[in-house]
C-alpha cells in the first residue's frame, strides 16, 4: 500500500519560486518511479517532471525545463519539485503519481498518465 501526501503549494508573483514536496507511506510493496503532474481549471492533464529511483534518470516537460528541477530524498521517502521563474501558465493544481513500473518504462513520455497511485494534489497560483 502507498499513500502520497504533497505539501508546499501557494500563492507567489511571477519570477518567483516554490519547492513542493511528496511525501509516500510505503508499506509491503516497492515503488520505483515518481513525478509531478498539474492540472489547471479547463485545460488537459501535464506531466511535468518524472524520477526513476534506481538510475536517478528525470525528465521533464518542454514548458518547465531548465526552470523545474525533481529530486529525491530517499531517506525520508520524498520526492520534491523545486520550482523557480514561475510564470502565471504555471498556476495549477500539483500532484504527485508513483507506482512500480519496469526500469525502462519509467523515464518515457507519456508514463505519468500510468502511474497508479496518485496524492490529492497541492495549489499552486502565478500571479503577473
Amino acid at each position: 500500500q502507498v499513500q502520497l501526501v504533497e505539501s508546499g503549494g501557494g500563492s507567489v508573483q511571477a519570477g518567483g519560486s516554490l519547492r513542493l514536496s511528496c511525501a509516500a507511506s510505503v508499506y509491503g510493496v516497492t515503488i520505483n518511479c515518481m513525478g509531478w503532474f498539474r492540472q489547471a481549471p479547463g485545460k488537459a492533464r501535464e506531466g511535468v517532471a518524472v524520477m526513476d529511483f534506481e538510475g536517478h534518470s528525470t525528465d521533464y516537460a518542454d514548458s518547465v525545463k531548465g526552470r523545474f528541477t525533481i529530486s529525491r530524498d530517499g531517506v525520508k521517502n520524498t520526492v520534491y519539485l523545486q520550482m523557480d521563474s514561475l510564470k502565471p501558465e504555471d498556476t495549477a493544481m500539483y500532484y504527485c503519481a508513483t507506482d512500480f513500473v519496469d526500469p525502462s518504462s519509467c523515464v518515457v513520455p507519456g508514463i505519468l498518465n500510468n502511474l497508479g497511485v496518485r496524492g490529492q494534489g497541492t495549489q499552486v497560483a502565478v500571479s503577473s
